[in-house]
C-alpha cells in the first residue's frame, strides 16, 4: 500500500469529491492560485478551474455567508479557514446561519457544505493563532465536528462529511500536513460518529483525537514498559460523540484517562466524563482523569508552550493516578 501525506490524502479526497459530483467546490483565502496555505488543493485550479476553485478576500464572515446560500441552493461547498482562529469572524454564519436552517425552515432547506482547515498549536504561533475550538462547535445542535488523526482517517472522513447533508466542522493540524501514513487507492469512506479502538487493552482505556493521538502513542510505549496494558479510543468525531464504544471500553478496563488539546472548562473530556458516570459508573474503579492544556492563554516561548500543552509524562502521570500503579 502506498504511504502519502496529510494534505495529499485531503486533495485526493476533495479531488475525487468534485470529480463524483459537479455540485462540489472549494471556496477559501489562497486556494487557487497559491494552491493553498498549506498546499492541500495544490493543481486543482488547473483541473476544475476557477468557477470551482474560488479565490477569495481576506473576509471570512464573507466568504462563508456565499458558502450557506449556495448550499441552500443544492451547491455543496467547502469552505477552507487559514485557520480556526480565523472562523471566529464568521462564527455568526456557521452557527447562526448552517447550523440552524434546516430546523428553521422546518426541513425545506438543509447547508451540506464542510468548514475545514487547521486547529490547535502549531508551535511558536501565539495566543491568537494557537486555540482549539472543537467544544465551541460541538456545542451547537446542527452541527458535525470531525477531527481525524492520521492520514488514511482524513481522506475517508472528509468524504463522508463532502456527502454528508448537514454542515460538517472538520478540524485538521498544522503539524500534521506532512504526517505520512498508509493510505488505499481504492476509494474507500469512514463512517462519522464512530470511533476507532486503535489498540485494545485491559488495564485503563485512553481516549483522544486529533494530533495528541500522536502524544498519546508515545506515552503508551512507556506505559507498556511498566507493565500497564492501555486500550486506546481515537474519537475520529467529537460530535456525534460515539459514546457506546466509550461505554464498552470502560466496562472492561474499569479505568479511562481523555486526553485532549484544548482548554478544561466545558470541554470535550467534561462531556465524556459525564457520560462515562452517566452510562457506566457501577463499571468504574477511579474517576475519570483528564489531560488537557493548561487553563491560560497559550504563551509564545518554547519553553511555556511544552508546559502548556499535554505530553507523555502528563499522561502517563493521570494513567498511574487512576490506576494506582
Amino acid at each position: 500500500m502506498r504511504t502519502i501525506q496529510f494534505r495529499e490524502a485531503l486533495r485526493e479526497a476533495l479531488t475525487e469529491e468534485m470529480r463524483r459530483d459537479d455540485a462540489v467546490f472549494l471556496i477559501g483565502e489562497e486556494v487557487a492560485e497559491y494552491n493553498g496555505a498549506y498546499k492541500v488543493s495544490q493543481g486543482m485550479l488547473e483541473e476544475f478551474g476557477e468557477k470551482r476553485v474560488i479565490d477569495t478576500p481576506i473576509a471570512e464572515l464573507g466568504f462563508a455567508g456565499i458558502a450557506v446560500g449556495a448550499a441552500m441552493n443544492g451547491l455543496r461547498p467547502v469552505v477552507e479557514f487559514m485557520t480556526f482562529n480565523f472562523s471566529l469572524v464568521a462564527i455568526d454564519q456557521v452557527i447562526n446561519a448552517a447550523a440552524k436552517m434546516n430546523s428553521m425552515s422546518g426541513g425545506h432547506f438543509t447547508c451540506p457544505m464542510v468548514f475545514r482547515g487547521p486547529t490547535g498549536s502549531a508551535g511558536q504561533l501565539g495566543a491568537q493563532h494557537s486555540q482549539n475550538f472543537e467544544n465551541w462547535y460541538a456545542n451547537t445542535p446542527g452541527l458535525k465536528v470531525v477531527v481525524p488523526s492520521n492520514p488514511y482517517d482524513a481522506k475517508g472522513l472528509l468524504k463522508s462529511s463532502i456527502r454528508d447533508n448537514d454542515p460538517v466542522i472538520f478540524m485538521e493540524s498544522e503539524q500534521m500536513y506532512g504526517l505520512k501514513w498508509e493510505v488505499p487507492e481504492e476509494e474507500y469512506l469512514l463512517p462519522l460518529g464512530k470511533a476507532h479502538v486503535v489498540k485494545e487493552g485491559t488495564d485503563v482505556t485512553i481516549v483522544s483525537f486529533g494530533k495528541m493521538m500522536r502524544v498519546v502513542e508515545e506515552a503508551d510505549a512507556a506505559l507498556q514498559e511498566a507493565g500497564i496494558n492501555a486500550e486506546i479510543i481515537d474519537l475520529r468525531t467529537v460530535r456525534p460523540l460515539d459514546v457506546e464504544t466509550l461505554v464498552n471500553s470502560i466496562r472492561k478496563t474499569n479505568r479511562m484517562v481523555v486526553v485532549e488539546e484544548a482548554w478544561p472548562l466545558a470541554s470535550i473530556s467534561s462531556e465524556i466524563s459525564y457520560m462515562v458516570q452517566k452510562h457506566a459508573f457501577d463499571y468504574m474503579d477511579a474517576p475519570v482523569a483528564r489531560v488537557t492544556s493548561r487553563d491560560v492563554p497559550l504563551p509564545y516561548a518554547p519553553t511555556l508552550v511544552d508546559a502548556y500543552l499535554p505530553n507523555v509524562q502528563r499522561i502517563v502521570d493521570a494513567v498511574r493516578q487512576v490506576t494506582y500503579a
